[in-house]
């Protein structure tokens, strides 16, 4: 069911499936609550998923010229707030992983697991933040160009082929995200400070999905991230890239459920 919260004078939007222990999916850069539908279906079997619209992303409003990843935490906690929920895992798919990290900082209490699903808890490099300054150039020039291409790299190159649905339906949810929105997010990215030390504090299970062919993120830095975490649950996608729940549902969904299981004990 589609719903809405308040947050900084204006709307946030979310979904709101099946029942029992709760589970929230953010979606990465790009993208909408609508990109984890295979995910939501599976889960909501057994959980309660709660699947937010990311500030400037699907029906959720732009608040402003920066989207820094500490105000989509502060989105996440408006959400469950208004739901009055008090513990639950987050799921953050990329730059979700990056607000999951922030709200593990802001809001400790209030979680019981954490999943960086193609995500990391790295500051960008110096290389990555002139990128991401490249490429505030050219979505000022062409957005829709822009899109088009950042979705397809996403996917492992020889998944394309095989994939073609998939891509088409990620490159939809994200040609809805407004040139101002993209800005926002990217210079919000840009400016996350590194939280690996979260990963080595925090005593409730974490879960890292690598993908081997993953083309934003190297698995070696990812691998090396992992052995900060205390309690770690790792699924190594040896054939995927940086989408592993439209690259490989079933095996994304099953290990997500012994995850959530162990965050629940």
């Amino acid at each position: 069911m589609q719903k809405t919260a308040l947050f900084k004078k204006g709307h946030v939007s979310f979904s709101d499936t099946g029942k029992g222990r709760v589970v929230v999916l953010l979606h990465g850069f790009l993208g909408s609550h609508k990109i984890w539908q295979n995910t939501i279906s599976n889960l909501s079997k057994s959980y309660r998923v709660i699947a937010i619209d990311l500030p400037g992303h699907g029906d959720t409003e732009c608040f402003g010229y920066v989207h820094t990843v500490e105000l989509m935490a502060k989105c996440v906690k408006a959400v469950m707030d208004s739901l009055r929920l008090k513990k639950y895992v987050i799921v953050g798919h990329s730059m979700g992983g990056y607000a999951g990290l922030a709200f593990a900082e802001l809001f400790p209490d209030n979680l019981r697991g954490l999943c960086l699903f193609h995500s990391t808890a790295y500051e960008d490099s110096p290389d990555k933040k002139r990128d991401r300054t490249r490429s505030i150039k050219v979505v000022k020039a062409n957005h829709k160009i822009f899109t088009t291409e950042v979705i397809k790299n996403l996917f492992a190159s020889k998944n394309i082929k095989y994939l073609k649905d998939e891509i088409v339906f990620a490159q939809k949810i994200a040609s809805s995200v407004s040139k101002q929105s993209i800005i926002a997010s990217l210079e919000g990215m840009k400016d996350r400070p590194n939280r690996d030390i979260i990963l080595g504090m925090v005593n409730y299970p974490v879960m890292m999905v690598i993908g081997e062919l993953d083309n934003v993120l190297p698995y070696q830095q990812l691998l090396e991230q992992a052995e900060l975490i205390k309690q770690k649950h790792i699924l190594y996608l040896e054939y995927d890239g940086h989408m592993g729940f439209l690259e490989s549902p079933m095996v994304c969904n099953k290990h997500l459920r012994k995850f959530l299981r162990a965050c629940y004990l």
